[in-house]
């Protein structure tokens, strides 16, 4: 596993900022991971953008329309994160769907899976989560991802229940557990039994675990982050960053620095 993915995690709780890449531009998208970084995200997850992304909810697929309309596009991305990694040390992730992967376009006998899992390595991204591809097909992905160091990182649902088990025992980087059934977006009250589902991953591994979907304000990121590993957060940051657009570094800084902070002295996970 990608040792920054490790150390996201040594230090308490992880606080991971998702962002969708190009939204409004990319020159806005580096400013916002700046400042999540600089506020004490520990971990990026980066949208690529995608014109049917299925697991998300109105904003995100709002971010995503006005990136593609921006012109956004996978190889600029990769070419964001490039210029990102200049200085930003924390470990970045793509979110994104099969078929981006897919259409990557391979060559001299290179599938477009290899290619994009190169671009990845050369860039410096530490892994890779794919909400369409099922834990069952997950090998048409993970060995292209293993060979290049990258971290191919599952995501467990409640309706995973009997799968949770086999899940985490092949479970790369972090396992994502998903908080509520449906897409991605705000949610007032988060009612599955996150703790029972953690139990069961902390029977069949030691790769940490961070929960995500639904969470938006620093009390609800406390509890999912004292049932896990972590709190993940992307519909309230991109909300965020459709209300301010250009000038949403400070914003995104004073949000992320609330939701850390409430991470900030809680009991560390127990070896």
């Amino acid at each position: 596993m990608s040792n920054r993915i490790e150390n996201a995690f040594r230090n308490g709780k992880a606080f991971i900022a998702f962002i969708t890449c190009g939204d409004p531009d990319y020159e806005t998208t580096a400013a916002a991971v700046r400042a999540a970084v600089a506020a004490g995200a520990d971990l990026i997850e980066l949208g690529i953008p995608f014109s049917d992304p299925t697991a998300e909810g109105p904003v995100i697929q709002e971010a995503n329309v006005r990136a593609l309309s921006g012109g956004a596009t996978t190889d600029g991305v990769f070419e964001l994160v490039r210029e990102l990694r200049r200085d930003v040390t924390v470990p970045m992730v793509f979110m994104t769907y099969a078929n981006v992967v897919y259409s990557y376009g391979g060559g001299a006998g290179e599938s477009g899976i290899e290619r994009f899992c190169d671009r990845c390595a050369e860039v410096g991204i530490d892994g890779i989560i794919l909400p369409d591809v099922p834990f069952e097909e997950k090998e048409e992905f993970a060995p292209a991802c293993r060979a290049r160091g990258l971290s191919f990182i599952s995501l467990i649902a409640p309706t995973s229940e009997s799968r949770i088990a086999m899940i985490a025992r092949e479970a790369e980087g972090f396992l994502y557990i998903v908080s509520s059934m449906g897409v991605t977006g705000v949610r007032s009250e988060i009612t599955t039994d996150i703790g029972a589902m953690v139990e069961l991953v902390r029977e069949n591994t030691d790769i940490p675990c961070a929960v995500g979907f639904g969470i938006s304000t620093p009390q609800q990121a406390a509890k999912m982050a004292g049932l896990s590993d972590g709190a993940i957060v992307g519909s309230a940051i991109v909300r965020i960053i459709a209300q301010h657009g250009r000038e949403s570094a400070q914003p995104v800084y004073a949000y992320v620095k609330s939701m850390k902070d409430a991470l900030r002295g809680l009991p560390a996970r127990q070896e």
